[in-house]
């Protein structure tokens, strides 16, 4: 399958170094801590913040704009998705390298300082990303190897307990297949030759898919732990927790029809149909749940082939 056509990145700013793009969705209540945190902990770097903001109902827009004022702020008059957002960051900004990250974390000391050093010290590394730590301080599994049906059973059933814990126990530079979107750095030049996000992901799997097309590039992505950032989690889609499903199954399958074999792909659907059908049975057990809220998951059966 071809790459994502992009219509290309601007020509970039020449005392801008890094641009840094926070996609936002209802997330008035963790954005101006993000936001603080990049200015207390890389004042030295000269970049751009870009924030996109997708149809916010909760008053970010008017939150960033009194308290914010020097921020890029683009405004969607609908929820585009993740991908489509993070593209019209990355067409609007103008530094050498871009750092997309999520709006519900926190950057720790000279964690972007240390990013960019290790990014710049190897031409032949086209993405890295920090440590993810939660509010317990243990550390998420923020990237990974191929993803087909076994491995992803596998880290469901027992491997990311245990990736938890190793990279706790040793936390050390690596190479890896792909970087967790919630923050990752990448070369300015690369991501406009690899066509950017794919805007058929409207979230979920884009940043698995973006690797996945750096890697056959010839490039590196690195994990580098020696740099931290907060993840909280789940901010914009915990309150919507059935439309986050559904987004995330969606872009699993087209995900999985784009690369996988087809005997990942198949075993996927025959997975998916009886978490489906768990998933409308349990509706009936919600007085609040309408029945096409769940009918409509059995429909993303069909429509990936």
């Amino acid at each position: 399958m071809k790459d994502h056509p992009s219509k290309g990145l601007s020509s970039p700013g020449e005392d801008i170094i890094l641009s840094v793009i926070l996609v936002n969705f209802n997330g008035r209540e963790s954005i101006g801590r993000c936001l603080d945190s990049l200015e207390k902990n890389s004042p030295e770097i000269k970049k751009e913040i870009i924030v996109v903001d997708n149809h916010s109902t909760d008053g970010s827009v008017e939150f960033l704009q009194k308290e914010y004022p020097n921020i890029h702020l683009l405004r969607n008059s609908k929820n585009l998705g993740f991908s489509k957002a993070n593209n019209q960051g990355l067409k609007a900004s103008r530094g050498h390298y871009c750092l997309m990250i999520n709006p519900d974390t926190l950057v720790y000391s000279d964690s972007i300082k240390k990013l960019l050093a290790e990014i710049e010290s190897s031409p032949d590394i086209g993405g890295i990303g920090p440590a993810l730590l939660n509010d317990k301080n243990n550390y998420q599994v923020s990237f990974g190897g191929n993803i087909n049906f076994f491995s992803e059973a596998a880290k469901k059933v027992f491997l990311n307990r245990f990736y938890r814990h190793r990279i706790k126990k040793k936390p050390r530079k690596r190479d890896v297949e792909w970087l967790s979107g919630a923050c990752f750095l990448f070369r300015r030049e690369l991501l406009e030759s690899v066509g950017m996000f794919d805007e058929k992901f409207f979230l979920y799997f884009e940043d698995i898919d973006l690797c996945k097309r750096v890697r056959e590039k010839g490039l590196r992505l690195v994990y580098f732990p020696s740099a931290e950032v907060f993840h909280e989690g789940g901010a914009s889609t915990q309150p919507r927790k059935l439309d986050s499903r559904f987004h995330y199954r969606k872009s699993q399958l087209y995900f999985y029809r784009k690369y996988s074999s087809s005997l990942s792909f198949l075993l996927l659907k025959v997975f998916l149909f009886f978490t489906f059908t768990f998933i409308f049975l349990q509706g009936f057990l919600k007085k609040n749940s309408k029945v096409d809220d769940r009918t409509r998951f059995f429909k993303l059966l069909g429509k990936q082939g």
